[in-house]
């Protein structure tokens, strides 16, 4: 049984999405973000702060670059996308899920970015991050699922139907 990876913006619903289509598969559910703060001790907001971007998109590569279970659902942080050598070992085995949210369905879901941990260099908005990001989440993408002004039971349909990871 292959390992599903979620990808997305911040707010897409990974997290969520994925704690219960692990439930719903019998797969163990990881979150990449909670694996980085359990690691450093620290929320990630407290993180970013600390080492910046760049040192936490570095840090967030490590991780996912040293993930190694087997059958379970994998939420990534929003920037997990940023390391090519965490996301080919996250692949491995894999079927990466894009889930695609509209700038509206963000935000609308998000608060306070900076708060939240969302990895952004001074000055750049929401917008500027999707538009960053985008083309990236596509790169990896096997499946895109739009999410946008989306319930969670009909993400989670449209991703049971996929079966791509049997």
């Amino acid at each position: 049984m292959k390992n599903i990876i979620l990808i997305g913006m911040p707010g897409a619903g990974k997290s969520t999405v994925g704690v219960v289509l692990a439930k719903m598969l019998c797969k163990q559910f990881f979150d990449t973000d909670l694996l980085i703060q359990q690691r450093e001790g620290k929320k990630l907001s407290e993180i970013i702060d600390l080492v910046g971007a760049d040192g936490f998109k570095e840090l967030e590569g490590e991780v996912c670059s040293q993930f190694n279970e087997q059958n379970c659902v994998v939420a990534t942080g929003g920037s997990a996308v940023y390391s090519e050598k965490g996301m080919a070992n996250l692949k491995k085995n894999a079927v990466c899920i894009y889930l695609k949210a509209d700038y509206e369905t963000l935000t609308s879901r998000l608060g306070d970015l900076s708060k939240r941990g969302v990895v952004f260099e001074k000055g750049q908005t929401l917008a500027d991050i999707l538009v960053e990001r985008t083309p990236i989440y596509e790169k990896y993408a096997d499946v895109t699922v739009d999410v946008s002004n989306g319930s969670i039971e009909r993400t989670l349909d449209t991703i049971i139907k996929i079966k791509e990871w049997e």
